[in-house]
């Protein structure tokens, strides 16, 4: 029988996110955090709100994960999948809406969740646990999944929009956005459906012992009450703080010259740090099945949810989206497909691929700056 007991709450899992709603109703009482002008109100607005935010996503996680520790299947993984969608698509939101809206933040978003998960995360985990276990397997039905979902997700969402012609710029008319948010939003729910009720073997992370382990530290339902509890807060707080952040982060990149995808990393890297650690973590124990799990789940998440999301906010508002990739940045998504597909094609890895994905991602950084 699971044992249900009362875990110590980590402070960070609560402080951030109340700090992160006394920091909004100050900035808002002040009048701050609307546009951003370099005065020494506006980097102190920066300095301050950047470690809060993280924090509070974070804490968002946790809550996520105690939650979906204590449904288990198929319910943790939609809490889980659904908290990371709801801040990514408010940062994303806020930006497409205002008023200097970006419309290519969605792209560049996308586009950087793919080749740090593809190629930058997958590479360190394969790359990292190569060094210390020399080989390591995996499922390959699971692997192939992951990437029969990401591939049409990737190409609807970055690559089809510059071959129609519905709307100039990389863009989709109103009725082919939304018949791609609805194709987008079919194909996760097939693999959701696939991944956590029909075919749930194929991405099964069999390690003797750690079932039972997982079985005697289930949350007690007054932590899964108090983690659902703060995992609102914590989404309301990077709701709320959304706006400031990507204000000052455009603001931040003007001033330093940098080129405006630049954003769409940030965006990324916002979302993906809690599952970084938790893939690396996995890797480095031997289950990189887990790792793969968590960043390609997490890449297909990303494409399959937001898109449908942001697309709706598109429609709604009228807010122009740009979706489609330049030629340099489809070849290098490309070249990231036909990598991957010989990567999780055997069923073992080892450092080679890692190291030939983090080549692929350091590319796609350098071209960042050196287009």
């Amino acid at each position: 029988m699971p044992t249900h007991h009362a875990a110590r709450l980590p402070i960070s899992s609560w402080a951030f996110p109340v700090a992160g709603l006394g920091f909004f109703a100050v900035i808002t009482a002040l009048g701050l955090g609307k546009s951003f002008s370099g005065s020494a109100a506006d980097v102190a607005v920066a300095v301050i709100l950047m470690p809060i935010l993280f924090g509070a996503v974070f804490a968002a996680v946790h809550h996520a994960e105690v939650i979906a520790h204590r449904t288990g299947e198929p319910i943790g993984t939609l809490v889980l999948t659904m908290a990371v969608t709801v801040m990514e698509v408010a940062v994303i939101g806020s930006a497409l809406i205002g008023d200097e809206g970006n419309p290519a933040l969605a792209r560049d978003t996308i586009f950087a969740v793919v080749m740090i998960v593809v190629n930058g995360l997958v590479g360190f985990c394969i790359l990292t646990g190569g060094l210390r276990h020399r080989e390591q397997n995996f499922r390959v039905t699971g692997a192939n999944a992951y990437l029969a979902v990401l591939i049409p997700l990737a190409a609807l969402s970055l690559v089809l929009p510059n071959h129609t012609s519905g709307a100039p710029g990389g863009a989709y008319s109103v009725s082919q956005l939304a018949y791609v948010a609805a194709a987008t939003l079919a194909i996760y729910a097939a693999f959701l459906y696939t991944q956590t009720v029909r075919n749930r073997e194929y991405f099964s992370v069999v390690i003797e012992g750690d079932e039972e382990a997982d079985r005697a530290h289930v949350p007690s339902e007054r932590d899964t009450a108090v983690s659902l509890a703060l995992l609102v807060l914590s989404l309301a707080a990077v709701i709320l703080l959304s706006k400031a952040f990507t204000g000052a982060v455009e603001f931040g990149l003007s001033r330093a010259g940098a080129p405006d995808a630049v954003a769409g990393v940030i965006v990324a890297m916002l979302i993906l740090l809690p599952e970084f650690t938790a893939a690396i973590r996995a890797a480095r124990a031997d289950k990189i099945q887990k790792s793969i799990n968590l960043s390609l789940g997490s890449a297909c998440a990303t494409i399959g949810l937001t898109i449908p999301a942001v697309a709706v906010i598109s429609i709604l508002f009228g807010a122009r989206l740009e979706l489609g990739l330049q030629a340099k940045d489809t070849v290098l998504l490309l070249v990231t497909v036909a990598v991957a597909l010989l990567t999780f094609g055997t069923g073992r890895t080892n450092i080679l691929y890692g190291l030939i994905h983090l080549v692929l991602f350091a590319t796609y950084g350098f071209l960042l700056f050196a287009p």
